[in-house]
């Protein structure tokens, strides 16, 4: 059974509803990133970056246990073990992997800093709010656009660029998003959503999660204690 340590955020939720999606059986191990369990150090032994989520299959490619971290290449690992949700011609292949990419590269990191400064930044940056929520919108752009001509993100088929993107805009509200907006977007996110598997995934730990803006939260996420050398 793969062992999941994660949280629930869209990073954790990508690698939740791959393995709901391939019907592996695996175990969730919640890693409180507002209490700062992400820094324990047998954490960092498998995830040496100290972010969420990671992984521990027992029964790795060789038949030996491995352990990865980066939902990126976690997200490619259980399709290789699966042979599902990535095509395996070379040109479908890469049509798929240059949105993962996209996803990883900017839709990931853009909107965790529209988030930041739009919801946690103890000091509202009136610059910072803009150019985060105008690269948002860009973004969603950039998707609405590509869903105009194809049904899902990769080509014809749903994969793990789906997948990726996914988690990612169920805040869209927190993202200053008007759906109305991104028509195309929102025609495959329904889609997305109303998936039993991708329902499932983001239900993962959901209990557990809980507003990060104590004192002892923004220390772990944003403080000192967040960029310390380990």
């Amino acid at each position: 059974m793969i062992e999941v340590y994660s949280w629930a955020t869209p990073n954790g939720h990508k690698v939740h509803i791959m393995l709901e999606e391939c019907g592996l059986p695996y175990r969730a191990i919640p890693v409180d990133i507002g209490a700062g369990e992400q820094f324990r150090p047998e954490f960092l032994a498998i995830s040496p970056n100290n972010k969420i989520p990671a992984i521990v299959d027992p029964v790795g490619p060789d038949g030996e246990p491995i352990s990865l971290f980066e939902s990126g290449a976690i997200l490619l690992y259980l399709a290789a073990k699966t042979g599902r949700l990535l095509p395996a011609g070379d040109r479908a292949k890469f049509e798929v992997l240059q949105w993962l990419m996209f996803q990883m590269g900017g839709v990931g990191p853009m909107l965790g800093q529209t988030h930041h400064f739009r919801i946690y930044a103890p000091e509202k940056i009136s610059y910072a709010i803009d150019r985060y929520t105008k690269e948002a919108k860009r973004l969603y752009g950039v998707m609405d656009k590509r869903l105009e001509a194809s049904p899902y993100l990769g080509g014809d088929e749903y994969s793990i660029a789906d997948i990726a993107v996914f988690p990612w805009l169920r805040s869209w509200k927190n993202q200053g998003i008007d759906w109305a907006d991104y028509p195309a977007l929102k025609r495959w996110f329904d889609e997305i959503a109303a998936r039993p598997a991708v329902q499932r995934g983001v239900e993962v730990l959901a209990h557990a999660r809980r507003e990060l803006t104590d004192d002892k939260a923004r220390e772990a996420l944003f403080g000192a204690q967040q960029y310390q050398r380990r």
